[in-house]
């Protein structure tokens, strides 16, 4: 899933005006998020892959993960008592994409670990959230509204917020598949 793999003419108007810039990575120098934001089959997920691979070959620390098996992480270092080290090793990637956020939510323990986990991040680190729902909604996932709107304003702080709202692609790829038979 390479940038070059992505077929521009297909994204939503608000990737194909902040692509160019994103490509550049300068977002990753300047501790600087980017919220890829918009309904399934957008390029959201394939993007912030071609970022992170971008940014591999440029010789940054990557991190993909999808938010659930982040959660799974956090959830089982708890229990090993080893979230100290996991959140020293979290900290020290200069790009972290979390994959999926929005698609599954948690309990009140769940959503205070994610909090903390991407806190430590704020302002230091560049983080790329990829999400199917607005920022209104985000309630729906963590639960709590003081933690919801303290995390939204940490993450969206100076970052780029892409709306990724448009056409499935998956979706034209089946009506054109179904179209040819």
């Amino acid at each position: 899933m390479y940038l070059t793999n992505l077929e521009r003419d297909q994204l939503p108007q608000g990737a194909k005006e902040k692509l160019p810039l994103l490509e550049r990575l300068d977002f990753i120098a300047s501790s600087q998020n980017v919220i890829l934001s918009g309904n399934p089959g957008t390029g959201k997920t394939h993007i912030a892959i071609g970022i992170g691979l971008k940014a591999c070959m440029q010789g940054y620390k990557v991190l993909f993960t999808t938010v659930h098996r982040l959660l799974t992480q956090l959830r089982e270092s708890q229990s090993q008592k080893t979230l100290k080290q996991v959140e020293n090793q979290f900290e020290k990637y200069d790009l972290v994409i979390c994959d999926e956020f929005g698609y599954v939510s948690f309990d009140k323990q769940g959503a205070e670990l994610l909090f903390n986990h991407l806190s430590l991040r704020a302002g230091r680190k560049s983080t790329i959230i990829t999400t199917n729902l607005g920022f209104d909604r985000w309630e729906e996932i963590f639960g709590d509204p003081v933690l919801t709107a303290a995390l939204v304003d940490r993450l969206t702080h100076k970052a780029h917020l892409v709306n990724m709202n448009g056409e499935s692609y998956r979706l034209k790829e089946t009506k054109k598949m179904m179209n040819e038979k």
